[in-house]
């Protein structure tokens, strides 16, 4: 009798939480090209929001090239890989980084999970769903480019944050992604991030000319984000395997996470609206549409 009870008052508990807590908003972060520092604005940027008190974590999606612990200077017990081969609690594979930021690693194989078995994929969306009010925001740290089946995570978001540098190169891969992201979810919202930009007049004209392009070939605007110069401190930050906002909260680079952080927060009218359908809404039914 006392396990049903157990049940029933956990059952209750989290019945309570959700009527209290809206499920978290969900980012992906995604960049044309690889080296572009995707992960390492990923990682600071959401370390910015845990430091203003909101409840944030990271889930390394990064096929092959995953290093949100590595940057962290953190050797993860757990991985997503692991929570498939081992039917673990998504709980138990939650790791714990500076200022209550919770991140997931990505594993080796994870190319595997994108393309998991119909009975694997549901277990993916049960463990799923018992995070999604636990967090006000989760990011996916995805890989350069996009695989089939990488892709309908970031289908599947609330947002989709693009980060390129003012290389020709990263901008034209940049438009690609959009493009190809675009073509399967008109209505997914973009935010665009130019990273070590050499002064944030430079880094503007980059922001105008993609989102004139943007604008011209595909009829979709991409709200600009913000700029992030480039500076030394993130080179050494990255040896030092500390987040450059927390090796040096006075660089350039920092001030810039920071603001645009704080920017993101206080724009409510664009950024923080609600949206109507849930990931795991979405994904199933981008999943059931390949």
């Amino acid at each position: 009798m006392n396990m049903y009870n157990d049940q029933a008052e956990n059952l209750r508990k989290k019945m309570e939480k959700r009527s209290k807590h809206k499920h978290a908003k969900t980012i992906a972060v995604v960049s044309g090209k690889g080296g572009v520092g995707k992960s390492n604005f990923t990682l600071n940027f959401a370390l910015s929001l845990a430091q203003k008190e909101k409840s944030v974590l990271i889930v390394d999606l990064d096929i092959g090239m995953g290093n949100i612990d590595i940057l962290l200077g953190l050797q993860a017990k757990q991985s997503i890989v692991q929570m498939y081969e081992n039917n673990l609690s998504i709980h138990d594979i939650i790791e714990k980084g500076p200022h209550a930021l919770a991140y997931i690693a990505a594993g080796s194989g994870l190319s595997e999970v994108f393309s998991m078995s119909e009975e694997k994929f549901n277990y993916f969306l049960e463990q799923f769903d018992q995070i999604t009010y636990d967090y006000d925001y989760i990011f996916f740290d995805m890989g350069a480019g996009a695989t089939h089946d990488s892709l309908f995570y970031i289908l599947a978001a609330d947002q989709c944050f693009v980060v390129t540098t003012p290389e020709p190169t990263a901008m034209m891969d940049a438009y690609a992604m959009v493009k190809h992201i675009y073509l399967r979810n008109p209505e997914l919202p973009f935010y665009l991030v130019v990273n070590r930009s050499e002064s944030f007049k430079d880094g503007k004209m980059i922001m105008k000319r993609l989102q004139k392009v943007i604008e011209q070939f595909l009829s979709k605007s991409i709200t600009p984000l913000g700029i992030i110069p480039y500076d030394k401190v993130i080179s050494r930050a990255v040896v030092q395997q500390i987040p450059f906002t927390l090796f040096d909260s006075r660089a350039q680079a920092s001030k810039a996470v920071n603001q645009i952080a704080t920017q993101y927060l206080t724009d409510s009218i664009n950024i923080n609206k609600k949206t109507s359908s849930t990931f795991i809404t979405k994904l199933k039914k981008f999943m059931t549409e390949r």
